[in-house]
């Protein structure tokens, strides 16, 4: 069976770190959120793939190529305007010949979670579709499957007031469907947003008594990946399912304590404490005296330097912590240079959850513990300070003691003002 992976989007609500990349090509435990996608489709036995994108396209034909170096047959179609996803899949018609596998290219899931889904369209007698459903607790955030009493779907809702619905199902994005589905779609109508969507064209194979089924699949073996503090999550679920190696030059005196990957080239110094789940990538250097903390993850050619702590993070490649920093639950992106003593606060006073803008709108986390989010190539001052949930955009700087509280755009420079009173001795 051939996969059509959606990789279209922009991914707005990650900003600013989709503001150099698309979201499916952000690097978690070393790989972009797309590799992690298409290793478990290779693993559930599929190798010819579709990859439809837009949003900075060419960077993700640049890294997958055509799939060769991956153990995969790849080939692409660009959709030359994000209409929505009834609109991408349209797009894929011509490379599939049958009943095909559909997934949404910014999930994380399990290799088992593929197979639920394939299991349930071979086990059935030629269904319209299958859609993988998994428990939630906040069905406002999802689109929602109610089923019948034989495991069928009986209704979609997309993302429903509270109490609206009596399920905890939400859609996986992960369907199998026939072709009957690109029909199904060139019937659908643009919703309010000017967009075709594909649940429409579902909706309207059950309207039509069509057979569409449900796989449920654990929440443990999928997740969602939207806003930056799912980032954090998707890391630590990466790091604690990949295979660890040491490889690396660990000097005498330092110590690592549980699951840790050390790349073949990276040096951790003497003193250096890490405790896993922990990835250091290649050419990266974890300075003396450092405390990674679990759930971290280092890019390539990363310097950390003297006495920093690093807590359920994410250093994209080629950034610099300077001595004396402490990073606690943040993003922090590519070619930042941090000066020494800058510290991202990741603990609010009142030990409320943490807040954070999110496309205009002030979002609860959930989250007691969030730091900062930043851009590629911010750069700070010695003894800068991030408040929690502040975000900061790409190129902007940050001078010595600043205390950023609130978002930063992109592109700016700010400083601290502060009145200097002279005295003879």
């Amino acid at each position: 069976m051939k996969a059509v992976v959606l990789a279209a989007g922009e991914g707005v609500r990650l900003q600013p770190i989709t503001l150099t990349r698309p979201k499916h090509m952000i690097k978690i435990g070393g790989k972009p959120l797309l590799e992690h996608c298409l290793n478990a489709l290779k693993a559930s036995g599929i190798n010819e793939i579709l990859i439809i994108t837009h949003y900075m396209g060419k960077l993700i034909r640049e890294y997958f190529g055509n799939g060769e170096n991956f153990g995969l047959k790849i080939e692409y179609t660009e959709q030359k305007a994000v209409l929505g996803t009834g609109n991408a899949v349209s797009a894929a018609e011509p490379f599939v010949d049958g009943d095909f596998l559909l997934v949404y290219g910014d999930l994380l899931f399990s290799k088992e979670a593929v197979s639920r889904v394939l299991n349930v369209h071979r086990k059935e007698k030629a269904p319209s579709a299958v859609m993988a459903v998994v428990p939630v607790e906040i069905p406002e955030n999802y689109g929602m499957v109610e089923l019948d009493d034989e495991g069928k779907v009986k209704k979609l809702v997309e993302k429903p007031r509270r109490g609206e619905v009596s399920t905890n199902l939400a859609n996986a994005g992960i369907y199998v469907f026939s072709a009957e589905i690109f029909e199904k779609i060139r019937e659908t109508s643009a919703s309010v947003r000017g967009e075709w969507e594909i649940t429409d064209a579902i909706s309207l194979l059950i309207k039509e008594k069509k057979n569409v089924l449900a796989a449920k699949i654990p929440k443990e073996e999928w997740m969602d990946i939207g806003r930056p503090w799912d980032l954090l999550e998707a890391n630590c679920w990466i790091l604690t399912h990949m295979k660890h190696k040491a490889l690396g030059n660990v000097e005498e005196g330092a110590h690592l304590i549980g699951p840790v990957t050390v790349a073949e080239s990276a040096r951790v110094r003497s003193g250096a404490y890490i405790e896993g789940p922990a990835f250091i990538d290649e050419e990266s250097d974890i300075g003396p005296n450092c405390y990674i903390r679990p759930c971290t993850s280092v890019g390539k050619r990363v310097r950390i330097g003297n006495a920093c702590e690093i807590k359920n993070s994410i250093i994209m490649d080629e950034a610099h912590i300077g001595h004396l920093s402490y990073v606690g639950d943040s993003v922090i992106g590519e070619n930042c240079n941090l000066g020494a003593g800058t510290i991202t606060a990741n603990y609010r006073l009142d030990g409320k959850t943490v807040k954070m803008m999110v496309k205009d709108e002030v979002v609860d986390t959930g989250r007691r513990k969030l730091g900062a989010i930043l851009g590629d190539n911010v750069k700070t001052g010695i003894n800068a300070l991030f408040m929690p949930g502040v975000k900061v955009g790409v190129n902007t700087w940050v001078g010595p003691n600043v205390t950023v509280s609130r978002d930063l755009p992109s592109n700016a420079i700010v400083l601290a003002k502060q009145d200097v009173e002279r005295k003879s001795a």
